[in-house]
């Protein structure tokens, strides 16, 4: 049977039904979890438990040998760099580990980092139970970050700081700039499979069906160059103007909380977030009226537009902050 290259349609389609698939298990074990252990211990997995589930996504496709749910879709079978070959097991593994562990170790890495920073100057806002962390990554990565941040002067904390905004800022353009180039080129879908060299072949079917539309993929891949780097023009112009209002904000929230404080101090009254069952901190306001802290409803909408409580549905750009509420 003759093999031809995978064109960019079928490496689209691939992309899109494997994505389908791993969403559907990460939905699953998230519901599983939420009815087994509650909403608190499902908003402090809930990142642990998507990495889980794509893990076992891969190790029981890729790294198994079989063909992903994707790859099966389109009749597509994976190759190393000559085309020749079905890639190693090393190879494989490293490319899970490139596509799953390693954005979520710098997610979480420039989490800690900036939050270590942010409350450097300020030891009564650490929370040991920000459900945005999580508990896992707390006790691993936390600890070397917090002790590393601790050696650091004033100035090489706040260098650090920007260099972190600059990488929470860059590596979305970078997974950007990898679309447009496979855009053009008509290879390496996804950046991790680009690092590691597999590529596709395709079995069966009509080769000129994919390069019909390639012309149509390299047009849109120069377009999304042209609007990347108008994008990178627009933050390095704004820069600056957004590190002002981040320290104003930073200023806003620390005297908010302090007011916070004192008032809770003198009249003894403390309100709890439904979420995490803690002190709740920067209160905001679903269309409903239910109260919750910033950090707990806003990872809660990352998956469930409703309202934990009543459970009325509702878009998250409704969600209210109360700047000035007393309770």
């Amino acid at each position: 049977m003759a093999a031809a290259a995978a064109g960019s349609a079928r490496l689209v389609r691939c992309g899109q039904k494997d994505e389908l698939y791993r969403s559907g298990l990460r939905s699953g074990a998230g519901a599983a979890l939420h009815g087994l252990a509650g909403a608190k211990k499902w908003l402090e997995w809930r990142k642990e438990l998507e990495l889980l589930s794509d893990v076992a996504y891969f190790v029981l496709t890729t790294l198994s040998g079989y063909q992903t749910l994707g790859e099966e879709y389109v009749n597509i079978v994976q190759v190393d760099s000559t085309k020749k070959r079905v890639p190693s097991f090393l190879r494989r593994a490293i490319f899970i580990a490139l596509h799953t562990v390693v954005p979520y170790c710098l997610e979480k890495g420039l989490l800690h980092l900036e939050h270590e920073l942010q409350t450097e100057s300020d030891e009564s806002r650490t929370s040991p139970s920000n459900p945005a962390l999580g508990l896992s990554s707390r006790t691993l990565i936390r600890n070397w970050i917090q002790k590393q941040v601790g050696e650091l002067t004033e100035q090489q904390k706040k260098t650090v700081s920007q260099i972190v905004h600059v990488l929470k800022q860059s590596v979305p353009l970078l997974h950007r700039l990898h679309l447009a180039v496979f855009y053009i080129s008509g290879t390496f879908y996804h950046l991790s499979k680009r690092i590691t060299g597999i590529t596709y072949l395709h079995f069966g079917g009509l080769q000129g069906e994919d390069q019909s539309i390639q012309s149509s993929y390299k047009f849109l891949g120069i377009i999304s160059l042209f609007h990347l780097l108008l994008t990178i023009g627009v933050q390095m112009y704004s820069f600056k103007q957004k590190q002002r209002a981040r320290q104003e904000w930073k200023l806003h929230r620390n005297l908010a909380h302090q007011k916070n404080t004192t008032k809770e101090q003198t009249t003894g009254r403390h309100s709890r977030c439904t979420l995490c069952l803690e002190e709740r901190r920067h209160t905001t306001a679903t269309p409903c009226g239910h109260l919750f802290c910033w950090e707990c409803i806003t990872a809660w909408c990352n998956t469930r537009t409703e309202c934990p409580l009543c459970r009325e549905k509702f878009h998250p750009q409704k969600l209210i902050y109360l700047r000035h509420y007393q309770l």
